[in-house]
């Protein structure tokens, strides 16, 4: 019988990159609730262009956006500027280009976000675990989306 972690290890790896407060730790949990393989990278706090790519380039690579009333709206407990938010759009800008998936999650629910990339994952015969990966360390907020 094949652990949890192996299990991951020989799936297709889907990473999930986006702006602060856009439901990346929210999505990844779902997703791997679900049996798929997902991570989240913490690109927007990053100068490394590529860092998506790094750690195993992924299958599918998964792009969320939002807006900053959006960000305020999810994480009321952070100070959200306009500069910030460009400044992440600008380190996630090489992500942004290769991303497999771009939603723009400031008017989606989180259910709404899971329900969109799944359908694309199965659109893509996107192959999963017939039973749930273990969930990750959370990245980000307070984990409403």
């Amino acid at each position: 019988m094949l652990t949890a972690n192996l299990m991951a290890e020989k799936l297709p790896l889907i990473k999930v990159v986006g702006v602060s407060a856009s439901g990346k730790s929210t999505l990844v949990e779902a997703l791997r609730a679900a049996g798929w393989n997902a991570r989240p990278v913490s690109q927007e706090h990053s100068d490394v262009p590529d860092l998506w790519k790094q750690f195993g380039f992924p299958r599918i690579l998964i792009y969320l956006d939002n807006d900053l009333e959006g960000q305020r709206r999810r994480r009321p407990d952070v100070s959200w500027s306009a500069e910030n938010l460009a400044r992440e759009k600008q380190r996630l800008q090489h992500a942004y280009e290769h991303a497999d998936l771009r939603i723009n999650t400031a008017h989606f629910t989180a259910a709404q976000v899971r329900d969109l990339v799944i359908a694309f994952l199965e659109a893509n015969h996107v192959r999963r675990s017939s039973t749930p990966l273990p969930p990750l360390p959370r990245t980000g907020g307070s984990g409403k989306a």
